[in-house]
């Protein structure tokens, strides 16, 4: 692993997984010039009048999920791929679709099958003849992953092989086919869908894989009031039109924005301490892990912490991480990186719940 102190710029997107952390300095503030200082400040706070006014383009046509709605935003910023755990009919790919039109990104959406090919996901070489040689050559042809968001839609219904033609998109930002490296667009993210409920003939995400995704959002039923709402908008001839907020190359510069805010020492050792928590061998570890872990997070999840954190921080207008932003953001990044014994799947626990309790435990 490369030392925290190294900054990943946007011309390295492709050649490694941009997961560390910015330099830790003393204090909340980082010593930068005046006028990085100045510059960096006037874009927190475009970025958060542009949160604003991205929550109101989704709110034309998603009701509730406010939070679902947040968690997605600190994702997109933070550079992080996301795993929506919900049930089907709760306007999973209507939110991914619906943000790819205000940001101005293209969208693909893939629906995961038992027969679904790697190369249906990645695109696949076709020979056909040249007609200004005569010769014979392969020409690419490119698979839906070669968009701006990606959706795997129920992704634990296709098998193992399928499932890792997605790791080196969502590690390097490249796809590989017939020998040859292709990149993908950028930004690029991959969000996934999985049916909580419904088991039979699917299968379980690796953990490798499931270590890839920053955060893993629960995705619950709307209120009553909203449920009553989001009827009367679907059953009418009404489709809101959508305002463009940001384009493609300002998502860039202000996710490299999200990687200059400074967190303080007591903000990382409250991110590593929350994280290594949640292994059951280390010695501080609860009483209560250790009874219903097999597996904790990795240190994947203290990076993710703070990436998650910073970008939750610029997108409410600060330029300083704050351990209420790790705690916000706790429960989607270590969740899914918890492995449960038998005893505590028998007993109906949930790793999420675990997460909640260790937030009162640990403490900054």
């Amino acid at each position: 692993m490369k030392p925290v102190s190294d900054i990943t710029p946007i011309t390295q997107l492709r050649q490694e997984q941009p997961t560390e952390v910015n330099p830790v300095v003393p204090g909340d503030v980082a010593e930068v010039s005046a006028s990085q200082t100045k510059s960096d400040l006037d874009a927190v706070a475009e970025l958060a009048d542009a949160h604003k006014q991205i929550v109101t383009e989704i709110e034309k046509r998603i009701i509730g999920q406010r939070r679902v709605v947040d968690q997605l935003l600190v994702a997109l910023f933070a550079r992080g791929h996301t795993l929506f755990v919900g049930v089907p009919g709760l306007a999973k790919t209507l939110l991914i679709s619906t943000l790819a039109e205000t940001l101005n990104l293209s969208f693909q959406r893939i629906q995961f099958t038992p027969d679904l090919m790697p190369a249906d996901i990645t695109g696949t070489e076709v020979l056909e003849e040249d007609h200004t040689t005569g010769r014979r050559v392969f020409r690419f042809i490119k698979g839906p992953v070669f968009a701006n968001l990606v959706l795997a839609d129920e992704i634990n219904r296709t098998p193992p092989k399928t499932q890792a033609a997605l790791l080196q998109s969502m590690q390097e930002f490249r796809v590989t086919a017939g020998g040859h490296t292709h990149d993908l667009p950028l930004p690029f993210l991959v969000f996934a869908t999985q049916n909580p409920i419904e088991q039979e003939g699917t299968y379980p995400l690796p953990e490798a894989q499931l270590d890839r995704f920053m955060f893993q959002v629960d995705v619950e039923y709307p209120s009553e009031a909203e449920e009553e709402e989001i009827v009367r908008q679907q059953t009418s001839d009404h489709r809101p039109e959508l305002s463009r907020v940001l384009s493609p190359q300002r998502i860039l510069q202000l996710q490299e924005l999200v990687r200059r805010v400074p967190a303080a020492d007591h903000v990382v050792k409250y991110a590593v301490a929350l994280a290594r928590s949640t292994r059951p061998t280390t010695p501080n570890a609860p009483a209560f892990i250790r009874e219903a872990v097999s597996w904790g997070a990795g240190p994947r999840a203290s990076q993710f912490l703070i990436l998650a954190a910073k970008a939750r921080a610029i997108l409410n207008g600060r330029f300083a991480v704050t351990t209420e932003d790790v705690a916000a953001l706790a429960r989607p990044t270590l969740q899914h990186r918890l492995i449960l014994n038998y005893r505590a799947e028998a007993e109906g626990l949930r790793s999420g719940d675990l997460v909640d309790r260790l937030l009162s435990v640990v403490t900054p």
